[in-house]
């Protein structure tokens, strides 16, 4: 088997980067320059036609065939059910792990994506973005906490891909004019996925 993780270190990358680590496979890195463009070569379109990574290819796909994949929720999916871990198979911790990844994907990432940029990246100042999405984020941070004070982890007792795919836009918490303090339920969650062997290497300057 062969794996191709096409991606850069942002959150979204992260988030392959740590569940191959976890799964403890080898891969090949190929390094997606979003600020060069990478994105929009033919070659990488063809794998992921939204022009976003992370993607994957795996030379042993479901039938046996290489398979080509985008939208980091879904390979996610797609590696823990292929490899048996980090999703549950009993019905009910499933379907609660599928929703707090759909709560990453749909409200985590965009929304401190948007509070990234207007804090950290915006070529000018935009108050209203700022406010807004500082809020929205500082809301979203609220509801983890809640969480997280019910339940180890973000779908319960069991690390899941739903804490592989949140850890990485938490993991810049900073940009977010936040204090841990003010969240002790995210912050002692944080220290325990931050101190994770396969989260460590991850972060590796060479790991993508």
């Amino acid at each position: 088997m062969a794996l191709d993780l096409y991606s850069t270190g942002t959150p979204n990358g992260k988030k392959l980067t740590i569940m191959l680590m976890e799964l403890g496979l080898d891969y090949t890195y190929h390094k997606i320059d979003i600020g060069k463009g990478d994105q929009f070569k033919p070659d990488f379109l063809k794998i992921s036609p939204n022009n976003k990574i992370p993607a994957l290819v795996d030379s042993d796909g479901p039938d046996g065939q290489p398979i080509a994949m985008f939208e980091s929720g879904a390979i996610l999916i797609y590696l823990a059910e292929k490899h048996g871990r980090f999703l549950s198979t009993d019905p009910r911790e499933r379907l609660v792990t599928l929703q707090w990844l759909m709560f990453q994907m749909a409200s985590v990432g965009p929304m401190f994506g948007q509070a990234n940029h207007f804090r950290k990246f915006a070529p000018e100042e935009v108050p209203y973005g700022i406010k807004r999405y500082t809020e929205e984020a500082h809301r979203i941070y609220g509801v983890m906490d809640k969480r997280l004070g019910e339940s180890a982890y973000l779908a319960g007792d069991d690390y899941t891909i739903a804490d592989i795919a949140t850890f990485p836009w938490v993991n810049v918490w900073k940009w977010h004019g936040i204090e841990l303090d003010d969240i002790p339920n995210v912050k002692r969650w944080m220290e325990e996925v931050s101190a994770r062997p396969a989260v460590e290497r991850a972060y590796e300057p060479d790991a993508g």
